[in-house]
């Protein structure tokens, strides 16, 4: 999961299947057949060790999980599928679950709420692929903490997610680019988990707007059922957004580019002196032998090509002209005698006349 120009898009189940394993099963299979590259899901085995016992949300929470064999089997369906699966681990036990199992799991993601929980490090230091940090709603000390937790263990497969959910999420809240400040800090790859409004008209342009600065992983919560009051629903997007989004990912991605400062093709055929860039050309009709001066040129597009370029210009001045040249013809090395500088062996080895080092 590098930073790359190709998308890379999460598709993200969060608790949406409500604890119905066949809803559950339908998002796999509709996340797969959008194209997407990834599911995620949420794992949690014990509430208890994850909420206080007393905790309200305890009760409905315990109506939504799922145990090892269920996850055994959905996890092996999602291979089957083709996707990544990134295992979300919500609780120790969970992760302690992965770690031991032989399922394929590409990569596992300790939630921004539990970035600094010291267990939950330790356990996924026993993964042996991709670590996700959600790094939504944390300080740089508690980003490079986990990092650091991690490193010191030698664990190096590093991936920030970048992204916050709120009731709805604010752009003027999102701040993408203190996204390329965490990429420059800690040198890892970083993706975008957007929350946009699902009814938000702009919910499309917003996701892709950090592939528009070179960010090609891209995490959205999806849903069978768009607009259907469940649970998560408030950021999940659907299969007809989906496609729209990836699509224009990777129109993003494409007029991003690499950042090469090589030239393409089709900007050295832009840059080329005199169908494009203007050309240095006689000003007027001149003579032979006559010394090229500024008042005998001047700048102009031409249908031929030119091989000197514009900067050569003072290059020019002080040259005898072997033939007569006409107005607007190119001024080249054909129609001019330059002398090649003969080198002073002196400049280069900063020898006197003496031999010896000055």
């Amino acid at each position: 999961m590098k930073q790359k120009q190709k998308p890379y898009i999460i598709g993200e189940t969060a608790y949406n299947h409500e604890g119905d394993i066949d809803y559950l099963y339908r998002m796999i299979d509709e996340i797969a057949e959008v194209g997407l590259n990834a599911v995620k899901f949420h794992l949690l085995l014990n509430p208890e060790s994850y909420m206080q016992k007393t905790h309200p949300a305890i009760p409905e929470i315990k109506k939504w999980i799922f145990d090892e064999n269920q996850w055994d089997a959905i996890i092996d369906h999602s291979n089957k599928k083709g996707l990544d699966v990134i295992a979300l681990c919500d609780d120790v036990e969970s992760l302690e679950y992965i770690n031991k199992s032989k399922l394929d799991v590409y990569a596992v993601e300790l939630h921004a709420t539990g970035l600094n929980d010291y267990f939950l490090l330790e356990a996924a230091v026993e993964f042996g692929e991709t670590i996700i940090l959600g790094v939504g709603g944390s300080t740089i000390g508690e980003i490079e903490y986990a990092i650091e937790f991690l490193k010191t263990r030698q664990k190096d497969d590093i991936v920030l997610i970048y992204g916050f959910q709120d009731y709805p999420t604010d752009y003027a809240k999102i701040n993408l680019s203190k996204m390329l400040k965490i990429a420059a800090l800690f040198d890892l790859p970083v993706g975008y988990a957007d929350h946009t409004a699902f009814n938000d008209p702009n919910n499309e342009v917003v996701s892709v707007m950090a592939a528009m600065m070179g960010f090609n992983i891209l995490e959205k919560h999806y849903t069978p059922d768009f607009g259907a009051k469940r649970i998560d629903h408030h950021a999940a997007v659907g299969k007809e957004q989906m496609i729209k989004i990836k699509g224009l990912m990777e129109l993003a991605l494409t007029v991003h580019g690499s950042g090469g400062m090589k030239m393409s093709k089709a900007e050295l055929e832009y840059g080329n002196t005199g169908p494009m860039k203007k050309a240095i050309v006689a000003r007027k009709d001149i003579k032979k032998g006559q010394k090229l001066s500024p008042d005998d040129l001047w700048f102009k597009r031409t249908e031929q090509q030119s091989p000197i370029r514009q900067s050569q210009f003072l290059q020019l001045i002080g040259l005898e002209v072997i033939r007569d040249i006409d107005e607007d013809e190119i001024i080249d090395y054909s129609n001019v005698r330059y002398n090649f500088q003969k080198a002073d062996i002196e400049s280069f080895t900063h020898l006197d006349n003496t031999g010896d080092s000055q």
